[in-house]
């Protein structure tokens, strides 16, 4: 009875914990219904906001891998199996396709998913990279079905491919402009660094000062639209190689940010 009594104020305490960081953290307004989806998630799968189990993006609850594998490992998962099915691969084009098998029990008969990944549907934060992305959606799904979760995972995202600018009557494409010559993929760029941010749990105030140095400005809105997609795209392929060292350079710049303060 004790157990199931700490058990039981546990998950309340988590459930607590997790409204209030995702008030904290979303820059809109959580209403009734994404509050009551908050502890449906920690109740069903214990996921934990702090943990980053789990992200709101655009109106929308999704999971994170990192997540899913937590879950995998509490409920004590006894195996996950990927094979590149390379029939329906291409290298020099960057397609890749994968299977995954995850196996609950000694006795299961896995679960399946498949993923897939090439330049026209990853962002362009991870170019290069589409094979692990490919893995990790497998993956993804087959923990999805064999954990009964509904929720789309973020590395299933296709997300921030450029739009198509509106064609004029000539012929032409028309020309965004916000008055400073970025065009209207400047929101789109800046949603680019926050979700970064978000997905491997940088400080906002040094990826920022960090991003001012790269760029060789003062102030981060001073650079380029060029200079900036450089540093994004810098940025990701540090943190996906080693975010313990992308970590320690930012760390760095926390004197600049305390003499400024």
């Amino acid at each position: 009875m004790n157990n199931q009594t700490d058990s039981r104020n546990h998950i309340e305490i988590l459930v607590r914990q997790n409204i209030a960081l995702a008030k904290r953290a979303t820059a809109e307004k959580l209403g009734t219904v994404a509050i009551c989806r908050i502890r449906s998630l920690t109740m069903q799968f214990g996921f934990s906001w702090a943990l980053g189990d789990f992200q709101y993006l655009n109106g929308t609850w999704y999971v994170t891998h990192a997540g899913l594998l937590r879950l995998a490992s509490r409920k004590r998962c006894v195996g996950i199996l990927t094979v590149q099915i390379r029939e329906f691969c291409d290298p020099s084009t960057s397609r890749w396709f994968f299977r995954a098998t995850v196996y609950k029990s000694p006795s299961s008969k896995g679960f399946v998913g498949y993923g897939d990944a090439d330049p026209s549907n990853v962002s362009p934060l991870v170019r290069g990279s589409e094979m692990r992305v490919a893995e990790t959606r497998a993956v993804n799904r087959a923990l999805r079905k064999a954990y009964g979760i509904g929720l789309c995972s973020v590395d299933e995202l296709v997300t921030f491919s450029p739009p198509s600018a509106p064609v004029m009557s000539n012929g032409n494409k028309a020309a965004h402009s916000n008055g400073r010559g970025s065009g209207s993929a400047s929101p789109r760029l800046r949603d680019q660094l926050c979700l970064l941010i978000r997905q491997h749990r940088l400080d906002p105030a040094l990826v920022k000062r960090y991003a001012a140095d790269f760029c060789g400005t003062q102030e981060l809105r001073q650079a380029g639209r060029d200079l900036i997609e450089s540093f994004i795209t810098t940025l990701a392929d540090q943190a996906a190689k080693d975010r313990d060292e992308l970590i320690c350079k930012l760390n760095s710049y926390r004197h600049v940010e305390a003499e400024k303060s």
